[in-house]
């Protein structure tokens, strides 16, 4: 194989990289940009496994260990993403990108201990140029940052660890963002003299505390911003395989790692503006902590007026108008075929029906709408919360299945902790439905003043079990 031939593959598999972004873009491309993303993923990776075997020129042993990592990560890939559940997928995702940041660090070890074996160096004698230090230094400083940070979030998503770094809520300490920036700062200092130098001693201290710095950032963020944060750690895990792609001198890994890098940039930025979070203020801390114990200590009881699965089904047998607002107790509850079902059978009845998304609906970004896609749901009844906000004081009903934070009226009051965070308008539906399991805080850990409003009726109980009961009633 002739190196033009691999920066010809190489190409074809950054064209096809370019062309999935743009098929993700919307619900009914998306098969195709999934395709064109596995079409130049294999392209990439038997491209570079035929490369590693004319590179070890008859040496099985070399070959032996790329087979063997082909088989061990396709193979695991392959099995999460068969068994996996989609109350799961957030997990999932910040574990993909622990394991690009860890093979960035590996990759940028490698590199410094063997250069003669990436082609930076052409000799044992001759030391590794500057640039090529600088380009390994950050890639190994993001991807260890990555890492530890996604460890992180992937405990704090899964919410079954009992410890303290994994808990939802934000963890804080008294200088703690003081601590963050020497360490940063340290960080820089040490890659710097690496790059200076080429010293052993300050590139394993730097990723030493690369490693802390993951943690320290990630651990003050509370359950509310874990959307930006998977956002956040998907653009630093594109980043980093940017960085070492310059130093691999591999085109394929610098377009591909740009383009995770930049989109998953403009992502965070949407979703700070989705929360009317500065993205600054996501880093140094989440909405959890004082708020949270404030409204705890100070909201007088309340009672809100509730009804059951039958009651519900009257109010939306008998609307014209019917909007659906999907939340994590949704997917919780894997309710997604029984919310279609209860759809199509208001449909039957002449009730028009939409689905209203909110961009940070859930544990991480499109939870919502790749939980209705699973369910078949018609792409042209879900709406973006700018293109259904209009509706809905126009509405009859609005069902709210799980959501908590996405609706809180609070959002509009001047002093919430989530005051500006633009939310779905359900507040201004002539009746609302809202099913919750219990009458508990969201991830901001505020009450909702929307559980109490007097044309609201809250229905308890597991979100497919209560909609099942309602389908049967329509029925």
């Amino acid at each position: 194989m002739s190196l033009n031939l691999v920066t010809l593959l190489y190409l074809v598999a950054s064209v096809c990289f370019i062309q999935a972004l743009k098929g993700l873009s919307h619900p009914t491309t998306s098969i195709r940009g999934n395709f064109f993303g596995m079409t130049g993923m294999t392209i990439a990776v038997v491209t570079t496994a035929a490369l590693i075997i004319k590179l070890a020129d008859g040496h099985m042993a070399g070959l032996a260990w790329v087979l063997l990592g082909l088989v061990a990560g396709g193979g695991y890939g392959a099995w999460r993403a068969k068994t996996v559940e989609m109350t799961k997928m957030p997990e999932l995702v910040a574990f993909f990108h622990s394991m690009i940041g860890l093979a960035a660090v590996f990759i940028a070890v490698a590199a410094v201990a063997e250069p003669m074996a990436f082609g930076i160096v052409h000799s044992a004698d001759e030391p590794i140029p500057a640039g090529n230090r600088l380009e390994l230094f950050l890639g190994a400083a993001i991807g260890a940052i990555t890492f530890s940070g996604s460890v992180i979030a992937f405990g704090k998503l899964s919410g079954t660890y009992k410890f303290r770094l994994f808990k939802g809520a934000p963890v804080v300490f008294a200088g703690q963002h003081m601590l963050n920036l020497v360490l940063g700062l340290t960080t820089v200092g040490l890659g710097l003299a690496f790059m200076a130098t080429g010293s052993w001693t300050a590139f394993f201290a730097m990723l030493a505390l690369s490693f802390v710095l993951g943690v320290l950032i990630i651990i003050p963020i509370g359950g509310a911003d874990m959307p930006v944060v998977v956002s956040m750690l998907n653009s630093y895990s594109g980043w980093a395989a940017a960085g070492i792609g310059f130093s691999l001198n591999n085109s394929m890994l610098i377009i591909a790692g740009s383009l995770v890098g930049s989109s998953g940039a403009i992502l965070s930025y949407i979703m700070c503006k989705a929360m009317n979070r500065a993205f600054i203020n996501v880093i140094l801390g989440g909405f959890g902590g004082d708020a949270t114990a404030a409204v705890a200590g100070d909201t007088p009881q309340r009672t809100a007026k509730s009804g059951s699965s039958d009651d519900a089904a009257f109010i939306l047998g008998n609307a014209e108008s019917v909007i659906i607002v999907p939340g994590y107790g949704l997917a919780v509850a894997r309710a997604q075929h029984a919310v279609k079902e209860l759809a199509h059978k208001l449909t039957e009845k002449g009730v028009s029906v939409k689905y209203a998304i909110h961009p940070v609906a859930g544990r991480m970004p499109g939870h919502m709408n790749v939980l209705l896609a699973e369910a078949e749901v018609p792409y042209d009844q879900v709406f973006e919360m700018e293109d259904i906000n209009a509706e809905f004081g126009q509405a009859d009903v609005a069902i709210i299945l799980g959501a908590n934070d996405v609706v809180n009226p609070a959002a509009l009051q001047k002093g919430s902790p989530i005051y500006g965070m633009p939310i779905l308008e359900a507040y201004k539906a002539k009746t609302i439905i809202v099913n919750k399991r219990s009458m508990a805080a969201g991830y901001a850990g505020l009450d909702n003043e929307l559980f109490y409003l007097d044309k609201t009726m809250m229905v308890f109980g597991d979100a497919k079990k209560v909609v099942e009961d309602m389908v049967k009633a329509i029925e």
